[in-house]
């Protein structure tokens, strides 16, 4: 474990209402862009991990059809939205172990099929047992409902409202009206926020994520590497994950505590910094409530005062907070943890045009999966330790 590794290549394809192409496909030429972008050839590929969304229907069969022969390394992720970051941890130690020297890291997928989101998220008809059929019996049922519930306990518990969700929709709107590759630009007001329809309460529609087809791939390799790359190099600094096992029972931390407050910790502690340090922070925010509890997780305020640091003003391109510069999964695009992860990139890399953050020496990225049962965290730097 003795070579420090990078992230030399990202590759993200069209994204959105994007019909009539499959995940496969997706993966396949995100691949092919990361590839190209760090300067490299597909066949100089040795390692592929790969993470697949609703379709799921990515997996090892990519190697096929990328053409690629003789991998070294080769396994399919799967921890949700914290899975790009946890492909760029496993990732890093393969290359820093000399288990491979360029891996590539891709997640697709193509849930739209010329119907609404909410269909293509729609529970199957399988019949729920147990915990899961009390739960389905009082109408608790899917990822908007449970994260509907987790929301609601914080917001028993410390006071926080709606009003306070909305702040952060609208700042991230406004860094998506600064990314010509988001897919809802339009500014957006908490007059807006608290109009729109409801999703499953607390949330509106404005509370919660895209849906969107594509594919993102990063590459990972060794500095050495990609110093004569095409691409700055953006050093993995630290990284951690945590997996709460939360029970839905009484003592029961669920929607009150995140994985964020251990795999941050972890990420910090390895990088060599401190919260202090970080310039740009690209989090997870599958709805408006997740970004606020992994705030608090992280330490960037205290728990039970996310509420009222996110509507202080601290937020969106005028804040002095870096948070989800692209627009996160709000309004920019839908690629699970890649989501976070790529703006991370192009943040580290000083290439976010209108929406660049001045001070981008340390972006924190986190990546949150299942309903707040996984968490990733990576410390990105354009600079090496």
């Amino acid at each position: 474990m003795n070579r420090s590794t990078v992230i030399a290549g990202l590759g993200i394809t069209e994204m959105g209402k994007v019909y009539g192409r499959s995940a496969p496909e997706f993966a396949a030429e995100a691949v092919r862009l990361a590839v190209a972008d760090a300067g490299l050839e597909t066949h100089q590929v040795d390692g592929l991990l790969t993470n697949t969304g609703l379709t799921r229907d990515v997996g090892l069969g990519l190697q096929r059809d990328l053409g690629l022969r003789h991998l070294r390394m080769l396994s399919e992720v799967q921890g949700y939205g914290s899975s790009a970051g946890a492909m760029v941890q496993y990732a890093s130690m393969a290359v820093a172990g000399g288990m491979a020297d360029v891996v590539a890291c891709v997640f697709a997928d193509a849930p739209l099929r010329d119907k609404g989101s909410g269909s293509a998220y729609a529970r199957t008809s399988r019949t729920p047992t147990g915990w899961r059929g009390l739960a389905a019996a009082s109408g608790i049922h899917s990822a908007n409902t449970l994260y509907a519930l987790a929301a609601r306990r914080h917001m028993v518990a410390y006071g926080t409202t709606s009003e306070q969700f909305g702040h952060i929709a609208v700042a991230q709107r406004a860094w998506a009206a600064k990314n010509p590759l988001a897919q809802m630009r339009d500014p957006i007001t908490i007059e807006d926020h608290q109009s729109s329809r409801w999703i499953a309460e607390p949330f509106h529609l404005l509370d919660c994520c895209l849906v969107s087809n594509g594919g993102v791939a990063v590459i990972v390799t060794s500095a050495d590497r990609a110093a004569d790359l095409a691409r700055p190099p953006v050093h993995i600094l630290g990284w951690g994950q945590a997996h709460p096992g939360y029970v839905m029972g009484r003592g029961s931390e669920f929607g009150l505590v995140s994985g964020a407050a251990v795999s941050g910790s972890t990420a910090l502690k390895m990088a060599g910094v401190t919260l202090a340090d970080i310039d740009v922070v690209e989090l997870y925010d599958c709805y408006t409530y997740t970004v606020l509890i992994s705030l608090e997780d992280y330490g960037f305020c205290a728990k039970g005062e996310g509420g009222d640091f996110v509507s202080s003003g601290v937020l969106g391109p005028e804040g002095s907070l870096a948070v989800n510069t692209g627009g996160g999964q709000l309004s920019s695009y839908y690629m699970w943890g890649m989501t976070p992860l790529s703006e991370a990139v192009i943040q580290a890399r000083g290439q976010g045009g209108d929406r660049q953050a001045p001070e981008h020496d340390l972006v924190l990225v986190s990546g949150n999966g299942g309903v707040l049962d996984h968490h990733s965290t990576l410390v990105l730097s354009p600079h090496a330790r």
